[in-house]
């Protein structure tokens, strides 16, 4: 099946409450069923310890490669959506547990520094759960302004992000 025109984003996925590996799981195809964008690859799913120091339970982290002709903030609405329907509140509270959480991490080429919108992420080459799943799929990736995931993946602690199988 040919992919469609556009360009690839990538997407961080992660939760700890009420069953987070359904949720991403699920979550997965709603990726797939957002308009003019098909779902490429998926990474194995992670187990890893909370980030923010705040106390709460373990999280499940994936990454999802997406070819996609939404524009950033598009897609980006589309998150959100994708985020709501999965019972996410967004009460300002940041790092804190979630059902869901979905974060645009890369689309294409793009820097974006926009009111809600910077892309590439601005946390992803500090994120061992972001950048052990997306090594799992894409180690040579070319970050925009980073370099590639392998060589993000090289400075971090990736100790506590294990698979979810081997947890």
């Amino acid at each position: 099946m040919n992919e469609p025109a556009g360009v690839a984003a990538w997407i961080g996925l992660g939760g700890n409450l009420d069953d987070p590996r359904a949720h991403l799981m699920a979550a997965f195809a709603d990726l797939a069923a957002l308009p003019v964008t098909q779902l490429i690859q998926t990474s194995a799913l992670y187990q890893s310890a909370p980030w923010g120091g705040i106390e709460q339970p373990v999280f499940v982290n994936a990454v999802a490669r997406l070819q996609t002709q939404l524009a950033p903030r598009e897609l980006l609405e589309g998150l959100l959506e994708i985020e709501r329907r999965h019972g996410r509140v967004r009460d300002g509270q940041r790092w804190g547990p979630r059902t869901l959480d979905l974060d645009l991490l890369m689309h294409g080429e793009s820097i974006i520094h926009e009111d809600g919108l910077e892309v590439p992420h601005p946390q992803l080459a500090q994120r061992a759960f972001v950048l052990v799943p997306l090594a799992q799929i894409a180690p040579q990736w070319r970050v925009p302004g980073a370099g590639t995931v392998a060589e993000l993946l090289a400075r971090v602690d990736a100790s506590q992000c294990v698979p979810l199988d081997s947890a």
